[in-house]
């Protein structure tokens, strides 16, 4: 294959996905392809996938049904959550000529190499307990902010979640390499991380072998947090997704009073009912829950804060979702990211009864998703006549305006989405703002 020089890259699912795309894409650029657009033709098409939901599986069949159309003499290449867990599925889908599992997708460039038209579809792959390695990755220009993977893989085993069958057990990169790979980014211009990983709270470095000190406190990730609050150059930092049995006060209270870290969470939830949550298997309980969303307000009141939420889970009746509503209803946050229960293979909820129909289980969503915009529209109004630090990012190409000089848009430090008139010294700038 020595003759193929351009890829193409897709990602679906999470922050997560997305830097480790962008890793895979500068990897196979410096093995001498030329990365294109999605939608133009290439020698190999990349899909990384997730698998959180069916639709995730279903949209990156409809991917290799779109490239069969309009390259068949393409490759075709699926790696990400979807290809561990499903290898042989994927793999039987027509056009697709190799299926990368979580220990493979970082050998990409070999493996890409390796294929030949006309053979049947290629499986590298290997049981997950086989998986132990952390690769380091970070997205550059894909994304308008950096999402840099810190942590890997999940000891939990929530009852519907089928993320430590796909990425493995909790690993860390070391908080060395963090902090040189934020460095590094601060040089090309970076001024916004976002700290990624699959259990972010879990972060938990390898600890060298110490003879006597072995016993020694093991770093934490807010020992991760106070490293990078250093880093000349970083203007800020988000916190992903973090469970809120494992934001501490010390992190919240860190926060509060640090520049660079945006006084900005995304907390799951997943239901606003401890008959459900226990049935979840989560690790804590509503009224816990409730305890860090008002230290947290209480220390910032002018916060956003995420909550994700799962409706129609086995065994949730109208009863628990009003729970659930009211919860969140009376609730100090700003949005919700609203997810439809989907049953997952090998997950222990697909024992649980009775099964909510899944009409049901859209009227849910559709209720919460409703209650997220009037959340939202409420926490802007809070913020009305307010000054707060911008940064702007790229021209919107999209929404160039006929005659216009287009748009711009950025994000405030609580994550408010401001868009105006373009102004390129405002690019990759950060602009005080009235709201």
């Amino acid at each position: 294959m020595a003759e193929t020089r351009t890829v193409a890259f897709h990602t679906l699912g999470c922050k997560l996905n997305f830097s480790e795309t962008s890793s895979l894409s500068r990897m196979l650029e410096t093995e001498g392809f030329e990365k294109k657009a999605f939608d133009d033709l290439a020698d190999v098409y990349v899909i990384n996938t997730c698998s959180v939901t069916d639709n995730a599986d279903k949209e990156c069949r409809q991917l290799v049904r779109r490239i069969q159309r309009k390259a068949p003499e393409s490759f075709v290449v699926i790696t990400g959550c979807y290809a561990q867990l499903k290898p042989k599925e994927i793999a039987e889908i027509p056009g697709v000529n190799l299926v990368l599992g979580a220990a493979e997708k970082f050998n990409i460039a070999r493996h890409i190499r390796e294929l030949t038209k006309g053979d049947s579809a290629k499986i590298c792959s290997c049981d997950i307990d086989e998986v132990s390695g952390f690769h380091a990755s970070w997205s550059v220009n894909d994304r308008t902010r950096t999402f840099l993977k810190v942590q890997d893989g999940c000891d939990y085993n929530c009852s519907f979640c089928t993320i430590p069958l796909a990425r493995g057990k909790s690993r860390s990169d070391s908080i060395e390499n963090v902090i040189m790979n934020a460095e590094h980014l601060a040089k090309h211009g970076v001024k916004e991380i976002v700290l990624t990983g699959v259990n972010l709270g879990d972060f938990s470095p390898p600890t060298p072998a110490r003879g006597a000190l072995e016993t020694s406190k093991k770093e934490n990730f807010f020992d991760l947090v106070k490293e990078l609050d250093k880093v000349k150059g970083i203007q800020r930092y988000r916190i992903s997704s973090i469970e809120p049995n494992l934001l501490t006060n010390e992190i919240i209270e860190f926060v509060s009073k640090s520049e660079k870290f945006m006084p900005h969470f995304h907390i799951p939830l997943q239901s606003g009912s401890n008959k459900i949550l226990g049935l979840m298997r989560r690790r804590y309980k509503k009224e816990f829950y409730a305890e860090r969303v008002a230290l947290i307000k209480k220390l910032m009141p002018h916060a956003a804060i995420g909550v994700d939420v799962i409706v129609g889970f086995p065994g949730e009746t109208d009863e628990d979702f009003k729970e659930t509503f009211d919860f969140l209803h009376a609730l100090d946050i700003s949005y919700l990211h609203v997810f439809t229960y989907s049953e997952r293979d090998d997950t222990h909820a697909l024992t649980l009864k009775p099964v909510v129909p899944v009409h049901v289980r859209q009227e849910r969503n559709k209720t919460l998703r409703n209650l997220s915009y009037m959340k939202m529209q409420y926490f802007t109004q809070q913020q009305s006549g307010q000054y707060r630090k911008v940064l702007f990012e790229g021209q919107d190409t999209h929404a160039n305006l006929p005659d216009g000089p287009g748009i711009i848009e950025g994000y405030t430090d609580n994550y408010l989405r401001i868009t105006t008139s373009y102004r390129p010294d405002w690019v990759n700038e950060i602009v005080e703002w009235k709201i």
